[in-house]
């Protein structure tokens, strides 16, 4: 069964992929929607998942600057929609949440590439996390 803030994360993924394509306007009521759809407040950290979504969107920039220095052979535009998203939440996650040691962030962010994105994605959320984690750029 997974743990409670691994579900939390996938909600959070699943609500930064969706506001590419519908905007941030309801990212509260997605939010909502998404952690009933994983199993409610019984499964889900639902207060760590609202914690990770305010904070990925108030730390954005910061989140996407960090992404440009880090991989920057890879705009934005040219990565997968849910390797992004991913990035968005786990780079946040990782530079700004403190609650969690890095490991811990860049193995959950792997486990959900691989689980929910393409065949490349748990190497490419890989080498970015571990590019920012260790200060270093990616080739």
């Amino acid at each position: 069964m997974p743990k409670r803030r691994h579900l939390s994360r996938i909600a959070v993924m699943q609500v930064l992929f969706e506001c590419e394509a519908r905007g941030r306007e309801k990212d509260d009521e997605m939010l909502t929607r998404s952690i009933a759809e994983l199993g409610g407040e019984e499964a889900v950290d639902v207060s760590f998942a609202q914690t990770l979504l305010l904070g990925s969107r108030d730390q954005f920039q910061q989140t996407i600057d960090s992404l440009k220095q880090y991989a920057p052979q890879w705009p934005l535009e040219r990565m997968d929609p849910v390797s992004r998203a991913i990035l968005m939440m786990s780079v946040y996650e990782l530079l700004f949440a403190n609650d969690a040691p890095p490991p811990v962030v860049m193995n959950e962010a792997i486990d959900i590439a691989k689980e929910y994105g393409n065949a490349e994605s748990g190497k490419f959320v890989n080498g970015v996390l571990n590019a920012i984690a260790h200060g270093r750029k990616t080739d």
